[in-house]
């Protein structure tokens, strides 16, 4: 049988979350990076014994607090989502079950078997955002395919989204009916 991507994609309004990483090494650097790359008004927490210099200098660009202590589930109180990513799989494990006790998504890094989610590739374009997933199986595909379409995607992309906006608020009729015209009007946008 082949196997196949199950994963459910959501896009999910960070700004309104609280996101906690526990870790303060380089895996715990990349995911703030992608995270505010993607959600600058993420609300995130950081937890760790040290944190590098440039995790440091990068939680000033955004609403971060950085907490110097080792991991304790207190830490979990008010969160929504989790990131472990300390070198410790033996950390990893206690945040991950920690956090099935408490109903909170969780992703341990580098460790599908502990993940309720994946950070996949993602491109933005203005309003336009693809998320790319392989099932967290090959991270180095996703980021090829981050590249790709970071080429393909027109630079203006945004200016249409922007223009079928106002159009759709034009059209007369119900819901099944607009969905029809804006269907029959993007057609041709994109060719086979």
């Amino acid at each position: 049988m082949e196997e196949r991507n199950n994963l459910y994609p959501i896009f999910l309004k960070a700004k309104s979350l609280n996101i906690l990483i526990v870790g303060g090494g380089y895996v715990a650097e990349e995911k703030l990076t992608f995270l505010l790359k993607s959600s600058p008004d993420a609300h995130v927490t950081m937890v760790s014994k040290m944190f590098r210099e440039e995790t440091i200098a990068l939680a000033k660009k955004g609403d971060v607090t950085l907490i110097k202590d080792k991991y304790k589930k207190k830490y979990l109180k008010g969160q929504h989502i989790v990131v472990a990513t300390t070198d410790k799989p033996k950390v990893n494990i206690k945040v991950h079950k920690h956090c099935r006790a408490k109903s909170l998504l969780v992703n341990v890094a580098d460790n599908p078997p502990y993940c309720d989610f994946y950070m996949g590739g993602i491109v933005t374009k203005g309003n336009v955002k693809v998320a790319i997933s392989t099932n967290g199986k090959s991270p180095t595909t996703a980021k090829r395919l981050r590249q790709f379409f970071e080429d393909v995607i027109p630079e203006n992309v945004d200016d249409l989204v922007k223009n079928l906006n106002e159009y759709r608020k034009t059209i007369k009729g119900d819901f099944e009916q607009k969905v029809e015209k804006l269907n029959e009007f993007t057609k041709g946008l994109i060719e086979k």
